[in-house]
C-alpha cells in the first residue's frame, strides 16, 4: 500500500509500505483498520514538511490527521466493518492508504452533510475545546489573529455562542475575505492599519476581553495579543507555540491581570462528536472553507498549496484512491 514520505525539506514522495495487521500487540483494548477516503490538510502538518527546526528524512506516514473513511476491519466492539469514520490518528502519522487505530480515536460520521464538510468536524473539534477553556463567551468581545482555517472556524463557533464583537485580524487581506460571512462582525487588516488600534476602536476603547492566538508556530503572534486584550480579560493560545518564545513580556501580563488559557488534545466522548452534530444540524455552515481538493498523487501539489496559500487556500483537501 501507498504512504506518504518527506524526504527532504518541502518534499514528499509516496511510497510503497506492508500493510498493517490487527492483531500486533497493542496496549489499546480495541483497534480498527481504517481506510482514509477524505483528508485536509492542517497548519500543525507544515512543521513535518517544510520546517528549520524538522529533520530530514522524516519517518513514513507523516503528516496527515484530519480524515474521514470506512472501517475495514476491527478487533474491538464500537465499530463494524463498513462502517463510516472520523479518526484521528496517533501523533499526526495518519499519511498511509490504510491503518491501524484505537477505536477510541474514531467517531461516527454524520450523513447528513456532504462528506468534505463532515470531515471539517475535526478541526471544528479541537475549537469547541478550547473554547470550553472559558467561562462563558457570551456578550464578550473576543479579537481572533490569525484567519487561517483555525480562525475562521472560531468565528463560525464563536458566533454560535452569543459573542458580541468577533473581531477577525490578519496580515492577509485573502483570508480576511471569507471572515465576515464566517460570523465575524469586523475584519481588521493588519497590514494596512494598527490592529491595536482598531480593537479599541471596535470596543469603544476597552480591548477584548478575550483574544485568541491562532498562528502559533514561528509566527505566533502572543505579544500583539497581549496588546489587545483588556485588563482582566483572557488569552486563548491556540496555536501550537515554538519551543521557545524570546521577548515574552511576562511582566505587561503580569500586570494586566490576563489568564492564559492553553489547548491541545480535545475529548473524542465530547468535543469532536459536538462539533460534528454542529455541521450535520446545519448550526454551521463550513463549505466556504474549502477551496482545493487534490488526488493523493498530487500530495506534493497539494502541500504546496496549501503552504504557500495559494489562490486564497484555506482547506486544501486530499482524495483517497478508495474515496466513495
Amino acid at each position: 500500500m501507498l504512504a506518504g514520505h518527506i524526504h527532504a525539506r518541502g518534499k514528499i514522495e509516496l511510497v510503497d509500505i506492508p500493510e498493517p495487521r490487527l492483531d500486533e500487540p497493542s496496549s489499546e483494548p480495541g483497534q480498527i483498520l481504517f481506510e482514509p477516503h477524505l483528508a485536509c490538510l492542517c497548519g500543525s502538518d507544515l512543521p513535518y514538511f517544510d520546517s528549520d527546526h524538522a529533520t530530514y528524512p522524516q519517518p513514513v506516514g507523516y503528516s496527515l490527521h484530519e480524515m474521514i473513511g470506512t472501517v475495514v476491519g476491527t478487533t474491538g466492539q464500537r465499530f463494524r466493518t463498513g462502517d463510516r469514520v472520523l479518526a484521528v490518528p496517533i501523533r499526526q502519522r495518519g499519511l498511509y492508504e490504510r491503518y491501524a487505530v484505537s477505536e477510541a480515536r474514531a467517531i461516527p460520521l454524520d450523513t447528513r452533510r456532504p462528506p468534505e464538510q463532515a470531515l471539517l468536524a475535526q478541526p471544528l473539534g479541537t475549537v469547541i475545546f478550547g473554547l470550553r477553556k472559558l467561562p462563558t463567551v457570551l456578550d464578550k468581545d473576543v479579537a481572533i489573529v490569525g484567519q487561517g482555517p483555525i480562525g475562521q472556524l472560531f468565528c463560525a463557533a464563536l458566533r454560535n455562542l452569543g459573542a458580541r464583537e468577533i473581531i477577525a485580524i490578519d496580515r492577509l487581506a485573502s483570508r480576511l475575505a471569507p471572515s465576515e460571512k464566517m460570523g465575524a462582525t469586523a475584519a481588521v487588516d493588519a497590514s494596512r492599519e494598527d490592529a491595536i488600534e482598531a480593537v479599541k476602536r471596535i470596543t469603544g476603547g476597552h480591548g477584548a476581553d478575550v483574544v485568541v492566538e491562532a498562528v502559533g508556530h514561528d509566527d505566533h503572534a502572543i505579544g500583539l495579543c497581549i496588546d489587545l486584550c483588556a485588563k482582566y480579560g483572557r488569552i486563548l493560545s491556540f496555536g501550537v507555540p515554538p519551543e521557545q518564545i524570546d521577548g515574552l513580556r511576562w511582566r505587561e501580563l503580569f500586570y494586566k491581570n490576563i489568564t492564559v488559557h492553553t489547548s491541545v488534545d480535545p475529548d473524542f466522548t465530547r468535543d469532536f462528536p459536538l462539533a460534528m452534530r454542529w455541521i450535520g444540524e446545519g448550526r454551521v455552515d463550513l463549505s466556504s472553507l474549502i477551496t482545493h481538493r487534490y488526488r493523493l498523487s498530487e500530495i506534493q501539489t497539494a502541500f504546496e498549496t496549501f503552504r504557500d496559500r495559494k489562490d486564497g487556500a484555506q482547506k486544501v483537501l486530499v482524495e483517497f484512491p478508495r474515496a466513495g
